[in-house]
């Protein structure tokens, strides 16, 4: 059966699509079977995968709202291993267009539950807000991914989404766990981002990956070229990164 692993931080410009893109690809690239389900309006996921997102007919959007079968809204093998549920601006009406449903917080996890068995691993990229779209994130989720970037107020934010985390395991979904928080853009350069990375591991009592994320040009780049990091410069620190995250993530599964 497959993992389901939400990436969230309310916070945005963390690294959470980049994450979610270069996370799957890595996984893809160690054999595992992979979905992405792009959760966020903003579509990043979705385009950075070189698909054109304002021209799809079935989104998560129109799986949201009962208007499309999950195996309609899948695109398979973007790349190799790696399918995914695509997201465009659309999604954005959600919210309102759900008002007055019942059970709303549950809708993606009943559409999960259909093709998991399917994958190996789920990756959910999550807005950068604690919303309703988060929320259906964490109920289908298994454990949360926190993306965090090396700088001034990373912890800010943070006590209020691990609070978010416990409150829909409490409530929503009993079995949800912290897969662990992953530093993201740091620069070895600079005091500030060891610093970010001792005070974080000092003030919290969650699993911190040892993978770091590099601050790296070439991760930057990717995306405008509809590429993850290991399929545009296979060589590149980015790359190693991610490839070392996705090798973490796999031995943390084998331990549990």
């Amino acid at each position: 059966m497959g993992k389901i692993i939400a990436i969230a931080n309310q916070k945005g410009g963390v690294g959470k699509t980049t994450t979610s893109i270069n996370l799957s690809a890595a996984l893809a690239a160690k054999g595992k079977n992979v979905l992405v389900i792009d959760t966020d309006p903003q579509g990043n996921t979705t385009s950075g995968f070189g698909i054109e997102k304002n021209e799809l007919e079935n989104t998560i959007y129109e799986l949201m709202l009962s208007e499309c079968s999950i195996k309609e809204c899948i695109i398979n093998d973007v790349i190799k291993g790696v399918s995914i549920i695509p997201s465009n601006v659309n999604l954005a009406a959600t919210e309102i267009e759900l008002i007055g449903v019942d059970r709303k917080e549950f809708i993606l996890k009943r559409e999960v539950e259909w093709i998991k068995e399917s994958y190996d691993y789920i990756v959910i990229d999550c807005p950068p807000s604690l919303n309703l779209l988060t929320i259906n994130s964490m109920t289908t989720a298994d454990s949360v991914l926190v993306p965090i970037q090396c700088e001034y107020y990373a912890l800010e934010g943070l006590s209020q989404l691990i609070h978010t985390i416990n409150l829909v395991k409490e409530r929503l979904n009993n079995d949800l766990d912290m897969e662990g928080v992953v530093f993201t853009m740091y620069d070895s350069r600079t005091n500030l981002s060891m610093q970010v990375v001792e005070n974080v591991k000092s003030n919290l009592n969650q699993k911190v990956f040892s993978t770091v994320i590099p601050r790296n040009i070439r991760l930057a780049e990717a995306p405008s070229y509809g590429m993850p990091i290991n399929m545009y410069d296979s060589k590149s620190a980015g790359a190693e990164a991610y490839m070392s995250l996705a090798e973490e993530i796999i031995n943390n599964g084998k331990e549990n």
